[in-house]
């Protein structure tokens, strides 16, 4: 018997690879229990109804230039319900409106002069100390590094306001973080490639983009039309199906030995396995693994999170303006509210925006386009903002209608409005964060028949983790059938 421990779309996907995965239920394969602390599976995956459809309160969409996520929908019989996104492009926050996100980004870097400037979000300082990286590029001082923090790497190449205004709305939001510290190594590996090289940065990321330019037709992001909530279920009623044990409020308070196989003290029950998948954050992965590693639960506690909030709308259509563009609107980290409208809201001057990004979900996914009516998330909480945890949810919608009046030109009141709150929902990818995850690993692996896997670690992604989970879980199959785990690169 394998045990996976936490029930997220990582814990479900290392179950279902365990049950056979695309083929099904093998013979000779292992029996599976899956133990979740809380008493839903899905994790940050949640969905609700509003105004008659499902809507998805965490993630709303993943990558579609990644296979994993795609598949995993149409192993369990979910692919006719995955829906593209509608449109493209977005908009950014910059010198006191929404101006368009120019072309030729590359997950936030520049790598053409001519639309940044001519999008207005950067100064004319700005805008000339881009154009300095071509006429007369910045060698990078400091050589091969393994590693290197994405911020000051871009600033030292294109300015600190290319930084601010691009790099950091796009990478940074993907985190809930900033760039300041953030790896290189993890999030942009060819940030890491294009900046030792002795040529423009721009010129050199545009090269390497042109490679992976064959993935451009593929759809950039996907959605289920059932929400993703519709994935969690289908994959608790095929588990079920394959003889899977699912145990909903049974928190693994320990983990220990007897012989070669491993006891799992679970809600006032024991369970002995041969093998477990720890696919839960990194806090109760420490907790388990201390007794057995100190040191790789120790490094496990050093991996922070970022709590968030999200705030969905349906607002009347009229309420909002016709010209809002794309699929949205990013706010750059520590934008004051302009101080005319600061005034009239009753904030402090110099106050920044809560809100980091608008999702215009009317615009974003076909099946959200309703007739007479607007829905909309609006994201708040990051990394060094944590202002919305001490707010009520009343005081929060208030706030951030209060925002929106100022960054869509939105006018009334919503017609129906859902809060919701994940604590500690996004880890931070700093600087070496890689060769921590890499010690844990090989510790982790040292143990025997144990295997960790989560969005702490390779990616936070639905893509990624749904491959960290299957991934976790061949290793625990191979390591207990005699064959080698194919380590991870």
């Amino acid at each position: 018997m394998i045990a996976v421990v936490g029930g997220g779309i990582t814990g479900l996907a290392a179950a279902w690879e365990l049950t056979g995965g695309a083929t099904g239920p093998a013979a000779e394969g292992p029996s599976v229990v899956l133990l979740e602390s809380s008493t839903r599976l899905g994790g940050k995956l949640a969905s609700v109804q509003l105004c008659g459809r499902a809507v998805d309160v965490g993630p709303d969409s993943f990558l579609g230039r990644r296979p994993e996520a795609t598949q995993l929908c149409r192993e369990v019989g979910l692919g006719d319900e995955l829906v593209p996104v509608a449109t493209s492009g977005a908009s950014i926050w910059a010198r006191g409106r929404r101006r368009p996100i120019p072309e030729g980004l590359y997950l936030g870097v520049p790598t053409k002069l001519l639309p940044v400037a001519r999008s207005g979000i950067l100064s004319v300082g700005g805008t000339l100390r881009l154009a300095a990286d071509i006429l007369v590029p910045r060698p990078d001082t400091r050589g091969p590094l393994g590693d290197r923090a994405i911020g000051p790497l871009v600033s030292r190449k294109l300015g600190r306001q290319a930084v601010d205004r691009l790099v950091d709305p796009l990478v940074g939001g993907i985190h809930a973080g900033g760039v300041a510290d953030a790896s290189a190594a993890a999030l942009f590996p060819a940030l890491l490639t294009a900046a030792q090289r002795r040529s423009s940065l721009m010129r050199s990321l545009r090269q390497l983009r042109a490679r992976g330019a064959h993935l451009d037709d593929q759809p950039l992001f996907w959605a289920l039309r059932g929400g993703f909530a519709s994935l969690v279920e289908r994959l608790a009623e095929r588990l079920g199906e394959r003889g899977a044990d699912v145990r909903l409020a049974q928190p693994v308070d320990r983990m220990g030995r007897a012989g070669a196989r491993w006891v799992l003290e679970a809600g006032g029950r024991q369970v002995t396995v041969d093998g477990v998948v720890i696919a839960t954050g990194t806090d109760p992965a420490a907790a388990l693994l201390a007794s057995h590693d100190p040191e790789a639960a120790a490094i496990l506690r050093t991996i922070d999170y970022a709590s968030v909030a999200v705030v969905t709308f349906a607002f009347p259509a009229d309420a909002l303006p016709d010209d809002l563009f794309g699929t949205g609107l990013l706010v750059p980290h520590g934008t004051p509210v302009p101080r005319k409208a600061a005034r009239q809201l009753g904030l402090a001057a110099g106050e920044p925006f809560m809100v980091t990004a608008c999702t215009y979900l009317w615009a974003k996914w076909p099946h959200l386009d309703l007739p007479g009516i607007r829905l909309l998330r609006a994201s708040v909480g990051r990394a060094g903002d944590s202002r919305h945890e001490t707010m009520t949810d009343d005081d929060l919608v208030h706030r951030v209608v209060q925002e929106l009046t100022v960054l869509l030109d939105a006018a009334g009141e919503p017609d129906d409005v859902i809060v919701s709150r994940a604590t500690r929902a996004l880890p931070q990818y700093r600087v070496h964060h890689l060769l921590r995850v890499a010690s844990v690993e090989a510790a982790v692996r040292r143990l025997g028949g144990v295997a960790i896997a989560g969005a702490a670690y390779h990616g936070v992604g639905i893509p990624a983790c749904v491959e960290s989970g299957r991934h976790a879980a061949s290793d625990v199959v191979a390591e207990l059938s005699g064959t080698a785990g194919a380590a991870r690169t």
